[in-house]
């Protein structure tokens, strides 16, 4: 009898994962909204790899003599051993010389690399805590207390406190953004959790002695990868904006790595005079997070069974 429980729970859950992926494989391939935020991203990610093909010089390069050049001025170097050359500063300079199209470009990395970063171990940290405290009871209360005591402080402000107290960084700023993000995964993961646990082929897995692990791995887990899939993409986004926040206040990123919120940061005081430091790096970061949040948007209605027929 048991044999049969076991045979039918394991069925019923193959045929619920099957019948659900394939439709939404093909939604996501026609979703106008993905597949826009899925090229954005994708031109992202090659500017950030070929930054140092596209890129005229070195982002860090100081002139003095290039201080605060209009965009599509030409700009002659002096090398070390005493030739020059020409090159023409597509995005203009900035304060100190350096060429800004240069630097949003490299700044295209920083940022790819916080989104991302921030996204993958936030979803894994509240993932891995969420179905702890959404399936062991006696957990629930003492790890809900601790999220909604995270959850209390507003997450600019303890990402603020945090890179305060260590060395700003790159892994400082990542560390920093990761806590105020995972108390919402944990709240996503466990409220699936407490739905999924109720299921009629979880109690028959449960009421034939299905291990702990196994039952959380093989029934409870696949449940959450959609909502995390979306959860992950504003994470991205919101990761973003941030690094840039604290980078403009000049606690995060250290200015001598090009960043978008450095660009900004270093080009503020300038800004009625030569836009052009503030103008590019902030068209780069909304399209960026625009792109990021379109294709969070479009996975949500896709992965959602009443949208998706809408689609």
């Amino acid at each position: 009898m048991s044999a049969i429980i076991e045979e039918a729970v394991d069925s019923a859950a193959i045929a619920s994962a099957s019948t659900k992926r394939k439709p939404l494989w093909q939604l996501a391939i026609r979703n106008p909204a993905v597949l826009f935020g899925a090229v954005i991203l994708l031109i992202m990610v090659a500017i950030a790899v070929l930054a140092p093909y596209l890129g005229t010089v070195d982002p860090t390069r100081i002139d003095p003599a290039a201080r605060n050049k209009k965009p599509g001025t030409e700009i002659t170097y002096r090398l070390d051993d005493g030739s020059t050359t020409k090159h023409v500063a597509h995005m203009g300079t900035d304060t100190l010389g350096r060429d800004v199209y240069s630097r949003v470009l490299y700044g295209t990395r920083v940022s790819l690399i916080v989104g991302i970063s921030v996204a993958f171990f936030a979803v894994v940290l509240g993932l891995v805590i969420g179905m702890v405290s959404g399936y062991i009871r006696w957990l629930d209360g003492i790890i809900m207390r601790i999220m909604d005591g995270l959850m209390a402080i507003p997450g600019i402000l303890l990402a603020i406190a945090l890179v305060s107290i260590w060395r700003a960084g790159l892994i400082t700023v990542i560390f920093a953004i990761v806590v105020p993000e995972v108390p919402r995964v944990v709240r996503l993961v466990r409220s699936i959790v407490l739905t999924v646990r109720e299921e009629p082929y979880v109690e028959g897995a449960v009421s034939v002695g299905t291990p702990t692990w196994t039952l959380m791995m093989r029934h409870i887990l696949p449940n959450t990868v959609a909502p995390l899939i979306v959860q992950a993409t504003f994470t991205a986004a919101a990761a973003i904006i941030v690094e840039a926040i604290l980078s403009f206040l000049g606690i995060g990123i250290p200015p001598e790595t090009p960043s978008w919120g450095n660009i900004m940061a270093e080009g503020r005081t300038l800004f009625r005079i030569f836009p052009h430091n503030i103008l590019y790096p902030g068209i780069f970061l909304a399209l960026a997070v625009l792109a990021i949040n379109v294709m969070g948007d479009g996975l949500r209605d896709t992965l959602d069974p009443k949208m998706s027929k809408k689609v």
